[in-house]
């Protein structure tokens, strides 16, 4: 196959697969799409008539080495009007050594499933005092610096002859889930701040982001950032499907106002002056998955009254 060739997936065999292990006919054509982040698997809890299949059963897909994530694809019924929904429970990064074709080998099956609307939810690190910790964030706009510096999702060929070379981001968000979002947190009677609405930064990692990057993301107009996620976006909207994504703040990026001194430090030690020294702040996967642990009954509750929100559900 040459470089400029349409590569060649593997669906059919996917949905052959999913076809004889999933026996309920109500399952096989789902009509929402989720994708879990790390410690967000829990939503899964919500699914009834729930069959799960293991990523390594089905072709095309990776295995996710995420702690706190899983290696699933689940179908089942949600809400009180039982819509089938299909969700990976685990995701796939580039940080991984995984190639974009397999990061986002799940949503493209999603459109093949029938998927009309994706939700997708991650883990972030808040960027401004202005978003806490706990803070469910509805993506309104994303700022991808590998997208723009040599990792975009969609290098290479195209995976259908007709599709369009290039993307149109500028719409990336459907305005018209991300208003059930709101109207959701309003019915669940959340407080007005657990929602806020951002811009969503996209760094490869797997690095926590040093407090140079912090400020420079945020200068540039983002409010979270994370390591996932944007592949998928890409993908879903190259397969002409609406997405939503909701960013659970997990961890502040640490961003000092001002640096320690490590000079006056000295100078002043050689002094004879006694010295305290600070803590150097840090972000830390125990703590995003303790977060994700907390809010995960949130998050659960506000995905599910969104799908029974959805037009075209009941």
């Amino acid at each position: 196959m040459s470089s400029s060739a349409t590569p060649v997936l593997p669906f059919a065999q996917t949905l052959e697969t999913i076809s004889r292990l999933v026996t309920d006919p109500r399952l096989l054509k789902p009509r929402i799409g989720i994708v879990c982040g790390s410690g967000l698997s829990t939503l899964v809890s919500s699914l009834k008539d729930v069959v799960q299949l293991p990523y390594s059963q089905l072709q095309g897909f990776g295995e996710s080495t995420v702690v706190g994530q899983k290696s699933m694809l689940a179908f089942g019924l949600m809400g009180k009007d039982n819509v089938p929904v299909v969700a990976m429970l685990g995701r796939f990064h580039p940080y991984e050594g995984h190639k974009p074709i397999v990061v986002t080998y799940g949503i493209r099956l999603m459109k093949r499933l029938g998927v009309k609307d994706v939700i997708i939810t991650n883990a972030a690190g808040s960027l401004t005092p202005e978003i806490p910790v706990g803070t469910i964030v509805v993506i309104r706009d994303h700022f991808a610096l590998p997208n723009l510096t040599g990792m975009n999702p969609s290098f290479g060929p195209l995976v259908s002859p007709e599709y369009a070379r290039f993307i149109p981001l500028g719409d990336a968000y459907s305005p018209r889930l991300r208003r059930l979002a709101f109207l959701a947190s309003h019915y669940l009677n959340f407080d007005s701040s657990a929602l806020a609405e951002g811009t969503y930064a996209w760094v490869a990692g797997p690095a926590y982001e040093t407090p140079a990057e912090g400020r420079f993301l945020r200068n540039a107009g983002a409010h979270v950032v994370g390591m996932s996620t944007i592949p998928e976006v890409v993908a879903a909207r190259e397969e002409k499907l609406e997405v939503m994504v909701l960013s659970l703040a997990t961890n502040m990026v640490v961003i000092p106002d001002t640096y320690r001194s490590i000079k006056a430090e000295v100078e002043a030690e050689l002094s004879g002056q006694r010295i305290e020294l600070p803590p150097v702040g840090t972000a830390s996967h125990e703590e995003v998955l303790e977060i994700g642990r907390q809010k995960a009954e949130v998050m659960r509750s506000l995905v599910e009254r969104i799908v029974e929100l959805i037009p075209g559900n009941s």
